[in-house]
């Protein structure tokens, strides 16, 4: 049996209205959507009033009611189509959309976040938000080598911007660009291509012919990227084919211990590993531990992303640095800029730098 009062306070509370806002500032509701909406009409100290009396009442623009309108939504979306489980270790995608939600939030724009199976179901949910008129636009991670998503965005007119994608345009681009010129993507990348051949360096000038390349997912833009830099800056230094060469995993700690423990075993193990995240390149180190293989005595180990794990970690790991927070404000700041009429173009990061530390030595018996 219900108590008494019981089933008010279970009553939720009733949102603000412009009827409201327009009764305790003692103006008309249309000097309110005027104010509100930052349309002339209205004096400044009447737009100051209405807003500072918005504010105290805890008012909210119903962002159904504006995408109705024509208005836009407030919200971008971020879709992450990779195993769930690889999330809660890796950090990248934490530092990145935490800068991306910086800039967000100094916009009042929220991030509509959501995790799905695979790119089929990815491309299904960005027509479910542009039929709904969920989000202003989206932000595109992991662009693939072969990618229907810039083409499935430019269809729908939904601005985007890809994150990481390659400098130069991909297959169809042209055809793409005819047909909606201001619909494409806008892109922010790094050079994988130039950070994989400062890696390379660094061993190589420590001696180590046998290096093994721990990739992440096979299929990205930038694993295969960094795959091809490999191979690349190997046949430049004349190194074996054979013996410098690259390896795919799901970026987890336990595909990056497992991968470690198969070159590990072969008949000519590599002195040195590259790691494409931090969490597979601790894995690794915590794997050659075990089998009492000293690091960097008798092997050397490289992570790709920099993180606290690289600094804590016993001998401290040899890392790529660079400013993921920064990256994700870019993304942001140009998705908005997007948004705000600005024409698709590609923008370049901030290169990374490789910061040497006690994981990486000179080659065993060079």
């Amino acid at each position: 049996m219900t108590a008494p009062g019981e089933a008010a306070r279970r009553r939720p509370a009733r949102r603000p209205t412009i009827k409201d806002i327009a009764r305790r500032a003692g103006v008309s509701e249309s000097a309110v959507s005027f104010a509100l909406n930052d349309r002339p009409g209205v004096s400044q100290d009447t737009r100051a009033r209405v807003r500072r009396v918005a504010e105290e009442l805890g008012w909210q623009a119903n962002s159904a009611a504006r995408a109705l309108s024509g208005e836009r939504a407030g919200a971008l979306g971020l879709v992450l189509a990779r195993p769930a489980r690889t999330l809660g270790v890796e950090s990248f995608f934490l530092q990145l959309v935490s800068g991306i939600q910086e800039v967000l939030s100094a916009r009042r724009i929220a991030l509509l976040f959501q995790v799905v199976e695979d790119l089929d179901a990815e491309c299904a949910l960005y027509r479910r938000w542009w039929a709904e008129r969920r989000v202003d636009g989206v932000l595109v991670v992991d662009p693939r080598t072969e990618d229907p998503r810039p083409e499935l965005l430019a269809g729908l007119g939904l601005p985007a911007v890809v994150i990481g994608g390659p400098s130069a345009p991909g297959p169809g681009a042209a055809e793409r660009t005819a047909a909606h010129p201001q619909s494409l993507p806008s892109t922010v990348w790094a050079d994988d291509s130039q950070a994989m051949a400062r890696v390379l360096d660094h061993l190589h000038a420590l001696g180590h012919r046998r290096i093994v390349h721990v990739a992440g997912l096979p299929g990205l833009a930038h694993t295969e990227r960094r795959i091809r830099s490999l191979r690349t800056e190997a046949a430049r230094r004349g190194l074996d084919a054979t013996r410098v060469r690259s390896v795919t995993t799901d970026y987890s700690d336990a595909e990056g211990a497992h991968a470690t423990r198969r070159v590990l075993d072969a008949p000519e193990p590599p002195t040195a590993i590259i790691y494409d995240n931090d969490v597979m390149a601790v894995a690794g180190a915590s794997v050659a531990a075990g089998r009492g293989i000293p690091v960097p005595d008798r092997l050397s180990i490289v992570a790709w992303d920099d993180s606290a794990l690289c600094r804590v970690t016993h001998p401290r790991l040899t890392a790529l640095v660079r400013d993921t927070p920064g990256f994700g404000r870019l993304a942001a700041q140009e998705l908005l800029t997007v948004l705000d009429g600005g024409p698709p173009r590609t923008v370049r990061g901030e290169q990374p730098h490789l910061e040497a530390r006690e994981s990486t030595g000179p080659c065993p018996g060079s």
